[in-house]
């Protein structure tokens, strides 16, 4: 528990340094051009948060899943566990990337709330640092949650 509530702390110490050095809050000069808009409305968070892109066509969500090197250094495999997947815990396998992170992108229906976890070499569970909110479960600790509204609202 104790350790759930330092990545807590860890996760909302971390999206207040990445909101100071976001592109456009003046901390950070970007020297890259702006690229034109995107055919579907996209809302982004801070790197390393969840990734949210809102589909034109279906009233769904692409979410991109990101769990960080640094909560799994030594990690093989990740897969994630939710509601979205009826709790599978193999379901949906995250891809590991070069720099270590396990990435992963879902497309999910709006308006809803999912609770999931990060499943970490059949044995350990993590929560996702930057999730839109924390639920307690019946295990005694928390499940992450990623919000997907109605459309990008």
């Amino acid at each position: 528990m104790k350790k759930l509530l330092f990545f807590k702390i860890l996760g909302e110490e971390m999206k207040k340094i990445m909101k100071k050095a976001a592109p456009g809050s003046g901390s950070v000069k970007s020297k890259t051009k702006k690229k034109p808009a995107a055919k579907a409305k996209t809302k982004t968070a801070e790197p390393g948060s969840l990734k949210k892109q809102y589909l034109k066509k279906n009233p769904s969500c692409k979410v991109t899943f990101r769990l960080p090197k640094e909560a799994a250094p030594d990690a093989q495999m990740v897969s994630i566990v939710g509601d979205f997947n009826n709790w599978s815990i193999t379901e949906n396998k995250m891809t590991k990337l070069k720099n270590g992170d396990f990435k992963l992108v879902l497309e999910l229906p709006c308006d809803r709330e999912y609770k999931f976890r990060y499943l970490i070499d059949t044995n350990r569970w993590e929560n996702d640092w930057f999730a839109d909110k924390y639920i307690p479960n019946g295990y005694g600790s928390d499940d992450s949650v990623v919000v997907i509204g109605r459309n990008g609202s």
